[in-house]
């Protein structure tokens, strides 16, 4: 009885994925926002069942979208899929948000670099270059009917500075990557949570967001990469200025996020309206100084431990 269960429980989600799978790939517009609810039928399956069932379970997935969306489809199942599953597994073994969104977006992240490296390796297709590729070609041609305007001068000015930030976008790609990964696991959590709850599926909440607060070793990190890009000064282009670039754009945004989790937490013992720290990181993303300031905030918590100090003084 319990394998029939099964079974007919198996089916209904493969025939609900299938559906997201094909609306996904044949509707772009409305699925930008459906390959974000793709991982439910897999976080709901390996949220009940064991192992041997949920491998099953994926590899019938990965046989119905390759004939219902070609080998197209393949690369968002796995994606996706595998994404679901190890969400709804951790669900099963009642782990934490925090826990199940940082083994979600590794996932995802795994998922997006192996795609990335073998249609590179194999199909000769880098969506990176190409999508830089793309995007010089418009900026050459507002640049040519700027100068038809007689802005010869702007238009060579704002050329350079498009220039330059493409070349930054290129060596941050793995930053992008892992940022997309963590974003686009929190979206599916925040999509798939309240439908898990209406299944009877009990999933703990999050910590309060002034609560949180990352290891005090993340500092040590930041501070050591800064001091090394002090030191051996990497050309532009090579692979060290990649890695470190990278390194340090990865760590100011875990010092941005302390300094916002601290911005909530200063409020909430001032007992200042719950807008207010809503309203500054509004604010924070329109004044870059605002975010810089923020930004150091995080690192003076993490380093003299402010909301210990302030807790003491109470």
């Amino acid at each position: 009885m319990n394998n029939v269960r099964k079974l007919t429980e198996g089916a209904i989600l493969l025939a609900a994925f299938t559906v997201l799978l094909l609306i996904t790939i044949y509707a772009p517009v409305i699925g930008v926002i459906v390959n974000f609810v793709l991982p439910l039928p897999f976080i709901l399956f390996a949220a009940k069942n064991d192992l041997k069932s949920i491998l099953v379970f994926t590899i019938a997935s990965l046989l119905i979208s390759f004939i219902a969306g070609t080998i197209i489809a393949l690369p968002l199942t796995l994606t996706y899929g595998l994404t679901g599953v190890i969400m709804g597994y951790l669900i099963q073994k009642n782990r934490s948000r925090t826990a199940i969104l940082i083994a979600g977006s590794i996932i995802f992240l795994l998922s997006l670099v192996i795609q990335y490296v073998v249609s590179a390796a194999l199909f000769h297709f880098n969506f990176i270059d190409e999508l830089i590729k793309t995007m010089r070609d418009s900026l050459s041609m507002s640049s040519d009917i700027l100068k038809g305007f007689g802005q010869q001068k702007e238009s060579q000015k704002a050329l350079k500075q498009f220039e330059q930030a493409l070349d930054l976008i290129k060596t941050l790609v793995p930053s992008l990557f892992v940022m997309w990964s963590f974003v686009s696991v929190f979206i599916i959590q925040l999509l798939s949570v309240p439908i898990l709850k209406r299944f009877g599926i009990q999933i703990g909440n999050w910590k309060p967001f002034r609560e949180i607060s990352l290891p005090r070793s993340l500092l040590w990190y930041y501070l050591a990469a800064m001091i090394l890009g002090m030191l051996i000064h990497p050309q532009a282009g090579t692979y060290w200025n990649a890695a470190l670039t990278n390194l340090n754009y990865i760590l100011q945004m875990f010092m941005l996020f302390q300094g916002l989790t601290f911005v909530f937490y200063y409020f909430h013992q001032r007992g200042a309206a719950k807008s207010l720290p809503i309203i500054i990181t509004v604010m924070a993303f329109i004044m870059p100084i605002l975010l810089y300031i923020i930004g150091i905030l995080g690192i003076i918590d993490l380093g003299f431990g402010l909301r210990r100090r302030g807790e003491k003084k109470q």
